[in-house]
């Protein structure tokens, strides 16, 4: 598996990934290039993260989704690590309250609960929970 800076002819891939993953957020996959976004590639893209700088010293990860085959598979690590790689800084993110295999994944990566936004999501209405890492 390699992780490379996504290009315009994988946006169909993300796209598609984006849809098979509800936990995810749903956004316009055309405006990931707007940001840092890096894919995972075996013979085809397989997984996404997307970042961004929010100020100096500063990152949020927006997005992450797996395609649900290649799931439990270290694709969501791969992406991460990548990205935290990126520059010694504090990264800032928000996951669905109910997603536990993304909670345990950011948890084992060293990201910690620093708060709960009541009702961020919606489709369904939930919680979002609010992780910081510092590298």
């Amino acid at each position: 598996m390699n992780v490379r800076a996504a290009i315009a002819e994988d946006l169909a891939a993300i796209a598609e990934i984006q849809a098979l993953s509800p936990e995810a957020s749903q956004w316009d996959p055309e405006s990931y290039l707007n940001y840092d976004c890096t894919v995972a590639i075996e013979t085809r893209v397989i997984g996404f993260l997307v970042a961004r700088e929010t100020a100096q010293g500063e990152r949020e990860i927006l997005n992450l989704a797996v395609d649900p085959g290649k799931r439990r598979r270290g694709v969501a690590r791969a992406l991460l690590q990548a990205e935290l790689a990126r520059e010694k800084t504090q990264w800032f993110l928000e996951v669905r309250a109910s997603n536990r295999s993304a909670l345990e994944l950011y948890e084992s990566a060293g990201f910690r609960v620093t708060g709960r936004r009541e009702s961020y999501y919606s489709n369904p209405v939930e919680p979002g929970i609010v992780m910081q890492f510092d590298s």
